[in-house]
This record gives structure tokens, C-alpha cells and sequence, in this order.
């Protein structure tokens, strides 16, 4: 069995129907899932007793008040006894197409992290949850979502123990979700991106949860803090480094020309023992043909960071 892990805004407004929304559809998924709700936050505890989910109150925060990653995802493992999890953020809405991505990939891998691309939807109202709201839902997502950027990342699905001891970071700010997929490829994990085969919706909504909007999130002290922990922005990893796709045909490879570009550049980076700066200069030499032809970096991912909505 799977365990889904979250830790809610407090449900409020708009905030309110999207969460609503979002936890709705973690429990129609199929092989049911455990759901744990984690923190105290206004209506968390309401929203677990009426779905009938698992309520943990108490979580770590930092002086702040943000939950702390480090602390929800030790508590998840700690409490469940299932030996795969997912932290998925609390306005993103699951589908029949992820169980199934889950389950082709556990056949084949035993140590991985599941990520993938969002979808960014207006979502006004609670959705009813009709017997065929997948299939409505999925008919708006073609014709009004946008596909987010290669570093918005809000789903990761990882079996027991993988990611090992995982920095203070306080969740809902920039990086920390960066830094768990170079974490991944730090331990040698295939880092598998499954976009292909899984429509994540994030429904779209502003900032109103942070005290200082969205400039405060993501210039405040709590990402200057994130970004220290994730021990800089070299460690803000994205969708390019995968290491492999989940396709409709089979789980394959990633390397194709704009990968392996950044594979180059991030070698130093997951092996700084080996004598590599031979190739950070390679690189740079380069750069002025690469750009010629539109090989670059900047050219190829558009926003090394996420901000974590």
C-alpha cells in the first residue's frame, strides 16, 4: 500500500476548496491509499475526521512557524507500516493514471523517486466527484492548463528509507524540493520523471497563506535559509536531470541531447573527488558555439527553482 503524506494550508477561502479538492481525490485512488494529514493548522484536523484519515497534529516548525520537511517526512515513515510514500502538496489534485505510473515503475524498480511535471488549472469550486469527474477534469486540462516549468516539482514518490537524512528545510519555500532530486542522483537513484503518463493538476491561487505575499516567499529569510541548507544553488536540481522517462511504451532513458548537456555540467557537482575541472572548462570554452546554435543552459530550463505553491 501506498501512504500519501501532506501538511494543509489552513483552510480558508479559496485556499479552503482547492485543498478540499485535492484530498478528494487521494482517497478515491485505487489501490486505496493511506492518507496522513499532517499539522494543526485551521481545518486540517475537520478535513481528516471527515474523510477518515490519519491526523498527526504536531510537527516541527521553525521560528517562523513553517512545518519542517525534515520532520514530515520522518514522521510519515515512522508511523506507517507501508514501505512506499508520497508527499504531494496539498493543491494537487491525483488521478486514476498515477497508481498506475506507481505500479509499472515498482515492477521494474526497487529503489527510485517518482517525480513529474504540473498541470496549472483555474479551479473556482469544489468539484463533485461524479463517476466520470476524471474524465471532465481531464477535458478542461487540455483546453485551459499550462504545463508548469521543469523545476516546479510537487509530488515525489519514494520508497522506505531512500533519501536517507534530509535537511531542516522549511516546507512551502523555494529549493527544498530541488534539493530532493539531487539528493536522489547524489545516491546513484534512477530519478524517474513521469510526466508522460501522469496529469498532476495544480490548481492555481495566490499568495495570500504568507504574510508577505509572494515576495516574501520567495526573497524572505525562510528561503535565504532553505538555500543554505541545500548548500547553494548548484543543488537546485530539476526535471532535466532525470535519469529516466515513464512513457506510454516503457520506462526509458533520459539522455537525449538536452540532458546530457546538463549531465555535463552537473558531474562536478555529484563527484567533486574525481579530477573533473577539465570539464567545467570544456564547458566554458564552449559556451560561445553552444550559444550560437542554441545549446545553453538558460536556454534549455527556464527557472532553476520552484516556489513550492
Amino acid at each position: 500500500m501506498l501512504t500519501i503524506f501532506a501538511t494543509p494550508k489552513p483552510f480558508r477561502g479559496h485556499i479552503a476548496v482547492i485543498q478540499r479538492n485535492a484530498i478528494r481525490s487521494w482517497t478515491l485512488l485505487r489501490p486505496a491509499c493511506e492518507v496522513i494529514l499532517m499539522g494543526n493548522d485551521e481545518g486540517t484536523a475537520e478535513i481528516a475526521a471527515e474523510f477518515v484519515l490519519r491526523y498527526v497534529p504536531d510537527v516541527a516548525r521553525n521560528t517562523f512557524g513553517t512545518p519542517l520537511v525534515s520532520d514530515l517526512f520522518k514522521q510519515a515513515q515512522q508511523l506507517s507500516v507501508n514501505n512506499l510514500f508520497c508527499y504531494v502538496n496539498s493543491d494537487i489534485i491525483l488521478m486514476s493514471d498515477f497508481m498506475q505510473a506507481i505500479q509499472r515503475v515498482v515492477d521494474q524498480k526497487s529503489r527510485f523517486l517518482l517525480v513529474g511535471h504540473r498541470w496549472n488549472l483555474d479551479v473556482k469550486e469544489v468539484l463533485e466527484f461524479k463517476p466520470d469527474w476524471e474524465e471532465k477534469l481531464r477535458s478542461q486540462v487540455k483546453k485551459f492548463a499550462t504545463l508548469a516549468g521543469m523545476s516546479a516539482i510537487d509530488f515525489f514518490v519514494f520508497p522506505r528509507g531512500l533519501l536517507g537524512e534530509i535537511p531542516p528545510f522549511a516546507i512551502g519555500r523555494p529549493l527544498w524540493d530541488n534539493w530532493m532530486l539531487y539528493r536522489a542522483r547524489s545516491l546513484s537513484v534512477p530519478l524517474i520523471d513521469a510526466t508522460p503518463v501522469v496529469m498532476a493538476v495544480h490548481q492555481n491561487h495566490d499568495y495570500s497563506h504568507h504574510p508577505q505575499g509572494k515576495e516574501g516567499l520567495w526573497k524572505g529569510d525562510e528561503q535565504l535559509a532553505n538555500a543554505k541548507l541545500a548548500g547553494g544553488v548548484e543543488h537546485a536540481f530539476s526535471l532535466f536531470d532525470a535519469t529516466h522517462l515513464l512513457t506510454p511504451q516503457k520506462l526509458r532513458l533520459a539522455y537525449d541531447l538536452d540532458r546530457l548537456l546538463r549531465y555535463c555540467e552537473t558531474l562536478p557537482i555529484l563527484y567533486p573527488w574525481l579530477p573533473l575541472r577539465w570539464l567545467q572548462k570544456a564547458l566554458d570554452m564552449s559556451r560561445p558555439l553552444r550559444s550560437r546554435f542554441g545549446f545553453t543552459w538558460s536556454s534549455l530550463l527556464r527557472g532553476r527553482v520552484s516556489s513550492r505553491c
